[in-house]
Order: C-alpha cells, then structure tokens, then sequence
C-alpha cells in the first residue's frame, strides 16, 4: 500500500477518533471519517498487549491491508480515513471471521 493510502501520524488518527463515527465486533473496533481526498486512507492499531510476538502483529495487520484492498476495489467505495483496532487475539481458525467483521464494519460505516 503507498504512503499516500495510509494515516501517518498521531493528528490524522486523532482527527478521525474526534469524528466519533464507529462500530464494533468481537474482534475489532472501526473508526471511519469521510475525507475531501479521491481516495481513501488506513491506519491499523494492532497493540502488543494483543498479540505479543511481532511475526503475529505484521500477519494481522497484512491480513487488514488486504481487506480493505480489496474492499474498496469490488464496492466503489466512499472515500474515508479508517482507524482499525484490533481488540483481542486472533487464533488461526478465525481468519475468515476476521475478514467478514470487517466487511460487515466497513459496509455499516459508509
């Protein structure tokens, strides 16, 4: 993903937390905010509380990435900055769940 697709610093993240749009599931928490940009930005928060080992954190947030990838490709999305959080561990049976969370966040969010 390109620099330009992401949030990059502590303002952008906050100005999206300040907007107060959100959703939850089990596993994650979504923040959303409509952007003036022709295309829409991420940023994750996968916390070593959560998942301790660094080799489960960049799976995790490769796996968000990808989703939202390609998300944003198949339903001609509205262009937003995304915050998500992961909220708990994630064992290896709960991939697809994981993926359909964030679809149903993300449709809910737009």
């Amino acid at each position: 993903m390109s620099r330009d697709r992401r949030l990059r610093n502590a303002e952008a993240f906050a100005a999206v937390f300040r907007f107060q749009r959100q959703a939850s599931s089990l596993h994650l928490q979504i923040y959303a905010k409509p952007n003036e940009l022709s295309y829409s930005r991420i940023g994750l928060i996968v916390s070593k509380k959560i998942e301790r080992r660094a080799v489960k954190r960049n799976k995790i947030k490769r796996l968000l990435r990808e989703t939202f990838r390609t998300f944003q490709k198949q339903s001609g999305a509205v262009d937003m900055d995304w915050v998500m959080r992961l909220k708990r561990p994630v064992s290896r049976g709960e991939v697809a769940q994981i993926v359909a969370e964030i679809r149903l966040l993300m449709y809910e969010l737009q």
